[in-house]
């Protein structure tokens, strides 16, 4: 027999009944900043605001402000000579106090009722969508080197819209109950896990850094985040937001820390419950590895969630453990808990019928908008050789007109300097490969420079072997290959684009014939967790396109979508049964 009946939650003081009301939320728009407009002069007065200035960032436990003798500096990408902030690594011993801390905090804040959690989220969103959006996107620009444009879509739209939905679809997933019986009623808790969650955070994107340690908090955990060095100042900005924002003291830690003494001292707590991480492949391969030789330890089976970039080392989820009595039990933990939204080899399928301004249009943005440097960006592209020419030739016209440079002082910049030395020394590896390679010429760009920012020119490259190892590795910089193919040859080049990278992050396909879509849909149906036709391979929006691939991209768990709340939370069913049981036989026995 079913039954409509309101949902129970539980709350610190027992059950009660919590309406299903439903949560509006719509995505931020996105701003213009055209000359004259409000948000353009709000912005501009930021970035005075910050010009040459050097902020002071301590760790925070707590409400305490915390200085370790380990200082670091937080340098603009496009101007390294500035040192953007001033911050210190947390030792080992803070971070310890800082998980007692939290773990301390976990029972109050897991009690809580989720829409209550949920309301901080949203007014932090109103937060960032008014009176501290200039603060946010001028030091996304000048601590991480975007435009106005790439900062707004991410410290403001991407950013809100994360702490928007992710709240409602935490408030809706306590909506999602099992089914009553006659005389029972079932209800489904959903709690946070039992233990603290360590948020790893990138570079690239300032949304992601809230979204790993907002989204556990949301659910009901407690959180240790280390911010990335190169993105500290907006990290910053938006830990204190949250706080503004009525975040209780303890929930969120913000502890700045050097890897390797962040990964030993979070894996050998016996409180480690997740791990939210989007990073490089060796540092993830090191936390994990780490998780299962603490695995004894752990009061519960840590979740494990995160992203990775290559750095320019192969992506391979290939991780072998000897141990000899877990064996078996940790490969079957890997398959269930594992949850990875990885690098990308994208790509971009050119049919002899696509609308070339919109192939060459969309080619530019995706490759060179912030410098190559999201996991999304199309660095390997396959055209026909009847299109090349005129393709080519628009490219070109288009590369000429790229602006490179300081995004601060002039707001025509299409992009700026690449994040940091390590990537500057990376990528200047590839140019080199490329003019040393017998398959690969450039026909445009090709040199750096690093006098005063990590500058990379926009480079395109034609490669005549579709195998060649740059049409494989991740490179996260301006740089497209190109490869040109006979027009009747298509379908071949769809097997060749499925089977070419381990990757399967994103990629678009430009066409105008309905028969080719629906055709290289089915046989690109594997190579792309998010997949474009007639648009490019960038530009997800939460809520709209749920961001994450497969095979060496991840296990598409799709942040951005409502089902990715339920990874932070370990649910518990409570059975009520309000008619007495008057008898242990059961009937048949007589």
């Amino acid at each position: 027999m079913l039954r409509v009946r309101s949902v129970i939650l539980q709350s610190w003081k027992g059950f009660k009944t919590f309406p299903c009301a439903a949560v509006e939320v719509k995505n931020e728009p996105i701003l213009g900043f055209k000359e004259g407009s409000k948000e353009r002069s709000q912005l501009e007065k930021a970035l005075q605001n910050l010009k040459g200035k050097t902020e002071e960032i301590p760790c925070v436990i707590g409400n305490e402000e915390v200085w370790t003798k380990d200082v670091r500096y937080q340098l603009s990408p496009f101007n390294h000579s500035h040192k953007v902030s001033k911050f210190c690594y947390a030792d080992k011993e803070l971070l310890n106090k800082a998980i007692e801390a939290s773990v301390a905090a976990r029972r109050e804040w897991d009690l809580k009722p989720v829409a209550d959690r949920a309301q901080i989220f949203f007014k932090a969103a109103d937060i960032i969508s008014g009176p501290k959006r200039a603060e946010v996107l001028a030091k996304t620009m000048i601590g991480q080197g975007k435009t106005v444009v790439q900062a707004e879509i991410d410290a403001a739209a991407e950013l809100i819209d994360f702490f928007r939905f992710n709240a409602k679809h935490a408030i809706q997933l306590e909506q999602q109950q099992p089914l009553d019986s006659d005389g029972s009623t079932n209800t489904m808790l959903y709690r946070g896990l039992e233990g603290f969650v360590a948020a790893v955070a990138p570079f690239n994107f300032t949304a992601i850094g809230g979204n790993l340690a907002g989204t556990p908090a949301i659910m009901g955990n407690v959180v240790l985040w280390k911010p990335s060095d190169t993105a500290m100042s907006a990290s910053y900005a938006v830990y204190k937001i949250l706080r503004e924002s009525g975040l209780p003291p303890n929930i969120i830690q913000f502890v700045p820390a050097d890897g390797p003494v962040f990964g030993d001292t979070i894996t050998s707590s016996e409180h480690l419950a997740g791990i939210n991480f989007t990073g490089s492949v060796p540092t993830f391969k090191r936390l994990w590895k780490q998780v299962a030789q603490n695995l004894d330890i752990y009061r519960n089976f840590p979740r494990v969630a995160g992203g990775l970039g290559s750095n320019g080392i192969k992506n391979e989820i290939l991780i072998m453990f000897d141990l000899k009595l877990k064996k078996k039990c940790m490969f079957d933990f890997l398959l269930l808990t594992l949850v990875l939204e990885c690098g990308g080899k994208n790509f971009h399928f050119v049919h002899k019928s696509a609308d070339v301004r919109s192939v060459v249009n969309g080619t530019i943005r995706s490759v060179f908008e912030y410098g190559g440097q999201k996991c999304s960006a199309c660095s390997r592209m396959y055209v026909p050789d009847s299109l090349w020419p005129q393709i080519k030739q628009e490219l070109l016209d288009v590369h000429k007109q790229i602006k490179v440079g300081d995004p601060v002082e002039d707001f025509s910049t299409f992009f700026s300097a690449v994040i940091d030395d390590k990537s500057f020394s990376r990528i200047k590896g590839w140019l080199e490969h490329a003019k040393s390679s017998p398959h690969l010429k450039i026909i445009a760009g090709g040199n750096c420079d690093n006098k005063k920012g990590y500058f990379v020119e926009p480079t395109i490259i034609e490669t005549t072997d579709p195998q060649e190892k740059i049409m494989n590795e991740e490179i996260f910089g301006p740089i497209l290959t190109v490869y040109v193919y006979p027009e009747n040859d298509y379908k071949k080049v769809l097997h060749l684009i499925d089977n070419t990278s381990p990757y399967a992050l994103t990629g678009a396909i430009f066409s105008q014939d309905k028969a080719v879509i629906n055709e290289a849909g089915k046989a690109l149906r594997n190579a792309a967790g998010n997949y474009y036709v007639n648009d490019k391979s960038t530009g997800s929006v939460v809520a709209q396109q749920p961001f994450g691939g497969a095979r060496a991209s991840g296990t598409n768990d799709k942040p951005g979508g409502p089902h990715y709340v339920l990874r932070w939370t370990s649910p518990q069913v409570v059975k009520q049964t309000h008619v007495p049981l008057t008898e242990w036989k059961y009937p048949y026995m007589g």
